[in-house]
């Protein structure tokens, strides 16, 4: 059985219509190879992987992780 990769969880709740947030991918040349559109107070559960090195997110929202609570709105 192949092991899942354990990254850290964080929960980006959308503030508004239209937010995007784009997985990031690891190695020499980064792509983006996944997206997801939220509607206001929507939130989506999201991890690091093996494959996902960094999360870009558009829109305003809120951003909660293991190192504190942050909102791109300010």
């Amino acid at each position: 059985m192949k092991e899942m990769a354990q990254g850290d969880y964080f929960i980006v709740k959308a503030l508004e219509n239209g937010v995007q947030v784009i997985g990031l991918t690891r190695g020499t040349n980064t792509k983006f190879h996944h997206s997801e559109k939220l509607d206001e107070n929507e939130i989506l559960v999201v991890q690091f992987t093996e494959h996902t090195s960094a999360i870009k997110i558009k829109g305003k929202a809120m951003i909660e992780s293991s190192v504190g609570q942050m909102r791109n709105d300010q």
